[in-house]
């Protein structure tokens, strides 16, 4: 599987198959295929792939050790890109099909509403993550720095989770908020696991020196 992972042919098939949602919303918008409600398909589906991303994104770590499929490193960085892409045409879709793109309107309407207030923080949280993501940016700031900044996914994907549960709460349809929510929840549950392994082993191993 890492031989598979380190083909040169991977990251332009991940690039491929994650530009796909884009280009079935906007086939769709053209041809006029989107149901009796385009605005709301556009806005639904960019939406659903930002958080389905950023639980891609935050998996890989996971796998990585489970597998022990290094090469899985490689792709999260795109991953973490297409997440971002995915939020600024979100946000976009609701500027232009909601709002009109009346920066006015828009402007009120960000505080008046939580779900959208949530949903435009996480956005703009992931704005330094994305602009940091490559090389010349993560020598500039060093390595710990890098680390620590990007650690703000965590609290993204949380946002991301209020924002949907808060879009759902008007009617009453917990369903599929509930999947993300238990992905979620394992991830990061996995995550706070593996710290407290190493803060448990870690005076052990100062003690052994």
């Amino acid at each position: 599987m890492n031989k598979l992972l380190l083909h040169p042919a991977t990251k332009p098939a991940l690039f491929v198959l994650a530009l796909g949602p884009f280009v079935q919303l906007l086939a769709g918008a053209i041809l006029d295929t989107l149901g009796a409600n385009p605005a709301e398909a556009l806005i639904r589906g960019t939406g659903d792939w930002v958080l389905r991303l950023l639980c891609l994104t935050l998996a890989v770590t996971p796998l990585r050790e489970l597998t022990g499929w290094s090469a899985l490193a490689r792709l999260r960085r795109m991953l973490g890109l297409f997440a971002f892409f995915y939020g600024v045409l979100h946000f976009l879709c609701y500027a232009w099909l909601d709002m009109g793109l009346v920066l006015e309107d828009i402007v009120r309407d960000i505080p008046k509403r939580p779900f959208v207030l949530v949903g435009t923080l996480a956005l703009l949280l992931m704005a330094p993550l994305a602009a940091t993501s490559f090389n010349r940016a993560i020598k500039a700031l060093g390595a710990a720095r890098w680390k620590a900044l990007h650690k703000l996914v965590y609290a993204i994907v949380l946002l991301g989770l209020l924002h949907f549960f808060w879009m759902r709460a008007g009617k009453n349809d917990f369903a599929e908020w509930s999947v993300y929510a238990v992905i979620v929840a394992l991830l990061l549950g996995w995550r706070l696991r593996h710290l407290a392994s190493r803060a448990v082993l870690r005076p052990g191993r100062q003690g052994a020196g």
